[in-house]
């Protein structure tokens, strides 16, 4: 009984320390709106652990740092082994490799949904026949351009093939991904939880 509640209060102050990160990353895209004493306090709270994966290489591409991603998501899966045991009494190897692999899958479902949204964004100023050159047009071309090219060289092989329909495409698998990786992910986490040890 007392594990269990020592597992929960660890469990909280994780869930705790996620809403701190959280905070420290959104103030990070507005640099200069909050100055001084609570963002010095903050950053020495948080940077420490942030700091761990920012020297990750693969987790930055260019100028897109996905390190807070992966930051949040190993703490969102102590959290969930922490609830988890406290819970039950007892974690199992299989119910730690589940919530790993929900974890793991949650950061692609974002990034296939983040570019869905943004290459639907994309068909609907193109459609409206919006100023193509406008420079949040050339951001959100820089971002899906390189995975809808490839796409649709996968698809289409040799075949060219119109904006339009390469952004119909590009929509539709990364949805069609999205939700076939999600059923995946649930099946085999429910046959990894199920496992003895």
């Amino acid at each position: 009984m007392a594990f269990s509640i020592v597992l929960r209060l660890a469990a909280a102050a994780a869930s705790l320390y996620m809403l701190l990160l959280m905070a420290r990353i959104i103030l990070t895209w507005f640099p200069s709106a909050v100055e001084g004493r609570p963002l010095h306090l903050l950053s020495s709270v948080t940077d420490p652990y942030l700091d761990l994966f920012r020297g990750i290489p693969w987790l930055s591409t260019g100028s897109m740092d996905f390190s807070p991603l992966a930051a949040l998501a190993v703490l969102s899966v102590l959290t969930q082994i922490l609830s988890t045991a406290a819970a039950y009494g007892r974690i199992s190897l299989g119910i730690v490799l589940a919530l790993v692999l929900r974890a793991g899958w949650s950061i692609f479902a974002f990034f296939f949904g983040f570019l869905g949204l943004a290459m639907a964004a994309r068909l609907v100023a193109y459609m409206a026949k919006w100023n193509s050159l406008h420079p949040v047009w050339r951001v959100v071309d820089a971002l899906i351009n390189p995975v809808m090219f490839r796409l649709n060289r996968a698809i289409y092989r040799d075949r060219i093939v119109n904006f339009r329909q390469g952004l119909l495409t590009g929509i539709v698998v990364l949805f069609g991904l999205r939700i076939l990786g999600g059923i995946l992910t649930g099946l085999l986490a429910g046959l990894l939880s199920r496992l003895p040890f």
